[in-house]
């Protein structure tokens, strides 16, 4: 589709917004929200007729791509048949989007409990978890994101959680790995899995085992920074579970459902946890949807018990026909493949060749449509080009760089001293190398920032 400039009906869209819509994690008075007219595939566009590039994916859930017509068509059909009804009852849209998802997740998560998002997945998988140990900790990383609900962001390892932490929420956070940054002072990845492993057991030690419900972990964490684990960590940490009878939970919300390159980042390390987390990708956003995906073993533990926790919109038809469409449209158009092959051939060879080219790129991390440039100040120290949660001034080299981007026709994922390349999972090789112009411009002027 070709963008048609109307500024005038921007222009109402943004007075309207401006004064009635309440925008999240913002200062109100100090934001500036773009009015989008439309969006297409990898783009977008506002009402002035100025189309950009999503390396975004919205927030990391356009999995496909904006208005697929075969999920568009799904939700319609869906629409005119049975638009919503109970979350008691047995739907045929709910029930086939559960067998759907319960056919890709690893190992016996085969019971789906379905959430309006990704947030309420995590408060109810720590909630299963609670109930089936009878403990009432939690442990989690810093340099982690699980949502913005009250239990979610406690368990959150950003500072996004500080605002909210009541100190009171029963959660414990640890140094998960991330050897660019260590704080272990390893060498190797195999020093960095190891001295993270004895760091969690310790800390499970000091905290006491039999208080710990449940260990929770991002595959990949996502917003953090797109810390792919080095090998051997997320098996030892499914076997420190084991030993201590610590339920571990997977937060698969950004990393899954084709965004690694496989179903699911477990895939990748070959673990299966005991609950995972689901949203965004299961439905490319299309309409709000989230899941648990629950192990026999705590699904027995609600078998005669009656489990205290629902949602009235949970396994929403018009939601879960969106998902039922979603996951078909990846099967018949190698959406999984895609995202796998052009993360190897494309994504991270071009990556690479740009991180040679731009003394502000410190390291390039990633797997599939996941991937993370941090950006530095000076490559040898690894001083990041702004400070940890920089604003205002002090993030100026940040801001630099993203309305660079823009200029060049690309939106960018920017979060603190880092950009991530998340595109749709079935973006094309030619969208990606307009990106990386974009990119390779962008980056020219976070060099200046350099020294």
């Amino acid at each position: 589709m070709t963008p048609q400039p109307h500024s005038q009906a921007g222009a109402v869209v943004k007075a309207d917004d401006r004064a009635h819509v309440f925008h999240s994690w913002s200062a109100q008075d100090l934001i500036d929200p773009p009015a989008v007219a439309g969006a297409e595939g990898s783009y977008f566009w506002d009402y002035d007729g100025r189309r950009y590039l999503d390396f975004t994916s919205g927030l990391v859930f356009t999995n496909i791509g904006y208005q697929h017509p075969k999920v568009v068509a799904a939700i319609q059909e869906q629409a005119g048949r049975m638009t919503t009804f109970a979350p008691a009852f047995a739907v045929a849209a709910r029930s086939e989007a559960a067998r759907l998802i319960a056919e890709r997740t690893p190992g016996d998560l085969d019971k789906i409990f379905f959430t309006n998002g990704g947030a309420d997945a995590i408060e109810h998988a720590l909630r299963m978890a609670r109930l089936h140990t009878g403990r009432a900790k939690v442990l989690s990383a810093y340099r982690s994101y699980h949502g913005g609900t009250q239990q979610a962001i406690n368990l959150t390892g950003d500072p996004r959680r500080w605002a909210s932490d009541s100190a009171a929420a029963g959660v414990v956070h640890f140094w998960a790995p991330f050897l660019y940054r260590s704080r272990f002072y390893a060498e190797t990845e195999e020093q960095e899995a190891a001295r993270a492993l004895e760091h969690l057991e310790t800390t499970i030690a000091f905290e006491g085992p039999g208080t710990i419900a449940a260990i929770v972990l991002e595959s990949i964490p996502g917003t953090a920074g797109i810390m792919v684990p080095p090998a051997g960590y997320l098996a030892g940490v499914r076997e420190i579970c084991d030993k201590y009878g610590i339920v571990f939970v997977l937060d698969e919300v950004m990393a899954g459902f084709g965004r690694t390159g496989e179903w699911f980042a477990a895939d990748l390390f070959g673990v299966v946890p005991d609950l995972m987390t689901f949203a965004k990708g299961v439905n490319s956003g299309y309409v709000p949807l989230g899941g648990v995906a629950i192990s026999q073993e705590i699904a027995a533990t609600f078998g005669k018990r009656p489990y205290p926790g629902g949602l009235t919109y949970s396994g929403h038809p018009l939601a879960c026909a969106a998902a039922v469409a979603t996951i078909n449209v990846m099967e018949e158009e190698g959406v999984v493949e895609n995202a796998r092959r052009l993360g190897a051939d494309v994504v991270g060879p071009a990556l690479a060749a740009l991180a040679e080219r731009h003394p502000s790129v410190g390291e390039v991390r990633g797997t599939g449509m996941f991937w993370a440039l941090d950006l530095v100040r000076n490559r040898e120290t690894r001083e990041p080009l702004v400070p940890y949660n920089a604003a205002g001034e002090a993030n100026a080299p940040m801001a630099a760089f993203g309305a660079a981007a823009k200029q060049h026709g690309l939106w960018p994922f920017v979060n603190m001293n880092r950009t991530h390349v998340v595109p749709p999972c079935n973006v094309s090789e030619a969208e990606l190398k307009e990106g990386f112009a974009a990119l390779d411009a962008a980056l020219s002027v976070a060099d200046e920032y350099t020294v």
